[in-house]
């Protein structure tokens, strides 16, 4: 299946450069959300072996590859990354069947269901925690702090120069971290290479942007409205459980906040479960393509 690139300008002003699979005017749609450091092409296994059952596109988020990266820090809370989205899918016909997401992605489709529930049909999360959940921990559980400590150092002043460093040691290392990531080839290392030689400014304002984070000062304090953590979609939450940053801890409870919920752990995968078992993340979607079908 092959993939198409393309930029969509959005009305309020933002640009974002998509992959994409699947005919135009396919029956069913799929929008696929990427994390940090990564881009839209770490979903192009999924594009091509999904594209034979449904319009799929991924787009790079605000900040990344050839995306719009607005300077300012306050471009990137979450109702202007919810936005990009919201307006993406409006372009796509206005409702989608299915919204997958990753790590940071995946703070933004949480968002996005909760916000916007008539935007999709069904919700596949993997390895991102629900904001209510990241909360809770983040003041509750020491091991979630020092788990997620990362986050302080990400939004330090010179933390690109610090990633950028011996040819983008940290982040290599970072992508190794659950183990020794044979999926990590010479192809996929320059594609990440080129994308981080780009800037990592604007990937570094969502952690500068976002309360949620364990140095945040107004973290104690902060107080999620229903409104905005509530999920009425039905949902799949995929977790990889050798996740180093992003402890299981998270996912107890979820039901508090997802009416319609299923939780699948996959033992043998880290936070990098895109790469190292892409079928699993298929039949997640390919299932929940079905239950909206």
């Amino acid at each position: 299946m092959d993939i198409d690139t393309f930029h969509i300008a959005l009305p309020h002003g933002v640009q974002l450069s998509c992959r994409a699979s699947g005919a135009p005017d396919a029956a069913q749609r799929v929008v696929l959300l990427h994390g940090f450091p990564e881009a839209a092409f770490v979903w192009d296994p999924l594009l091509r072996t999904l594209g034979g059952l449904a319009r799929c596109v991924a787009p790079n988020l605000r900040g990344y590859e050839h995306s719009s990266a607005p300077p300012e820090l306050q471009a990137y809370r979450a109702k202007h990354l919810v936005q990009d989205i919201d307006a993406l899918i409006e372009s796509l016909g206005g409702r989608i069947d299915v919204l997958v997401a990753h790590d940071w992605g995946g703070g933004v489709a949480w968002n996005l269901a909760a916000l916007r529930p008539e935007r999709l049909g069904a919700l596949v999360i993997v390895n991102s925690p629900h904001p209510g959940a990241l909360l809770r921990e983040l003041r509750d559980s020491p091991a979630q702090r020092a788990a997620s400590a990362y986050m302080d150092q990400l939004v330090e002043p010179d933390a690109a120069a610090r990633l950028v460093a011996n040819d983008f040691a940290p982040l290599w290392a970072s992508l190794q971290r659950g183990g020794p990531a044979a999926w990590l080839n010479d192809a996929l290392r320059a594609r990440y290479r080129a994308v981080w030689s780009r800037g990592l400014e604007g990937a570094l304002n969502y952690y500068r942007a976002s309360p949620l984070r364990p140095g945040a000062p107004d973290l104690q304090r902060l107080e999620l409205p229903d409104s905005v953590v509530r999920v009425r979609v039905p949902t799949t939450v995929l977790w990889g459980m050798n996740d180093h940053a992003l402890l299981p801890g998270l996912l107890d409870g979820l039901e508090q906040w997802v009416s319609s919920l299923r939780v699948q752990r996959v033992p043998d995968a880290s936070h990098w479960i895109v790469h190292e078992q892409p079928e699993v993340v298929h039949d997640a979607i390919v299932a929940a393509l079905r239950g909206v079908g």
